[in-house]
């Protein structure tokens, strides 16, 4: 029977769009966070999760984290010695490219770098991200770890897996009441190659198999020191620079007369989380 033309659907839950008093207030906290805090890092993240990062700010309580649109973080800052709200803290401007934040704190800078060395959270990946191996299902009775693990301490997926398996794309079949992959001969299925940019039928057969290849990571790029006025280029300022090799830049260059809030193309551009 034909769907009907009459059905609708109608959502039930309304999400309001972040108004420019939001991005007007983000852009007052971090200037009124410039004078109470020591360091201001740019960091940058891998892999974003929602839920990390909140763990990220729980665990640094007692200091602010702010993760917004680049063009209203640098105008925060100021982007010209004259514009700078602290002594030399524009020269953080030019690393505020992509996905970066800022975090203020009083904690020495290597007890900073030391907490996020530690911080690596593996996930399972998501349509878009690129495979960091590659990854196989070996031909036989198919188990729930697809062979991550020997057979003796593994178990064989379920028969009601099997439909979807095969929707998805594996050649498996029923034989006496177990999943199995190929006939004899099979080499195996490769569900993707390792760089291979993944599509959301291979991240859906790599969660079915439990197989993480993502991995949630912060990089720290720069920080900034309010008693010396410098800033310091870390580890992550490599990864940053070549990322930027061969990409088009998009610089941020103030115009002539202007003050010190955002304009209305510059705001709407990416997507911004506010500080708690």
């Amino acid at each position: 029977m034909p769907k009907s033309k009459r059905a609708k659907v109608y959502n039930l839950t309304q999400v309001s769009k972040k108004s420019r008093e939001n991005k007007d207030k983000l852009f007052s906290n971090i200037r009124d966070a410039i004078p109470d805090y020591q360091h201001c890092f740019v960091f940058s993240i891998d892999n974003m999760r929602n839920n990390y990062l909140k763990d990220v700010r729980r665990d640094l309580s007692d200091s602010r984290i702010f993760f917004g649109k680049t063009k209203m973080t640098a105008r925060a800052l100021g982007t010209t010695p004259e514009e700078a709200q602290a002594d030399g803290i524009h020269l953080l401007t030019p690393f505020l490219t992509g996905s970066v934040g800022l975090i203020f704190t009083n904690r020495p800078p290597a007890e900073i770098q030391s907490y996020f060395t530690s911080l690596t959270q593996v996930d399972f990946a998501r349509a878009g991200n690129i495979a960091t191996r590659t990854f196989t299902v070996p031909p036989g009775p198919v188990y729930s770890t697809a062979g991550e693990v020997p057979p003796e301490h593994d178990v064989p997926v379920t028969h009601t897996l099997e439909p979807e398996l095969r929707r998805l794309g594996m050649p498996t079949r029923m034989v006496k009441g177990k999943v199995t992959l190929g006939d004899e001969g099979y080499a195996g299925y490769t569900i993707c190659k390792e760089g291979d940019v993944l599509d959301s039928r291979q991240t859906r057969l790599l969660k079915l198999f439990s197989v993480c290849l993502s991995e949630f990571k912060v990089k720290l790029v720069a920080y900034w020191t309010a008693s010396t006025g410098e800033v310091t280029e870390l580890e992550g300022a490599q990864d940053f620079k070549k990322a930027k090799v061969g990409a088009k830049k998009r610089e941020y260059v103030p115009k002539a007369g202007g003050n010190d809030k955002m304009d209305e193309d510059e705001v709407e551009e990416e997507e911004e989380e506010d500080d708690e």
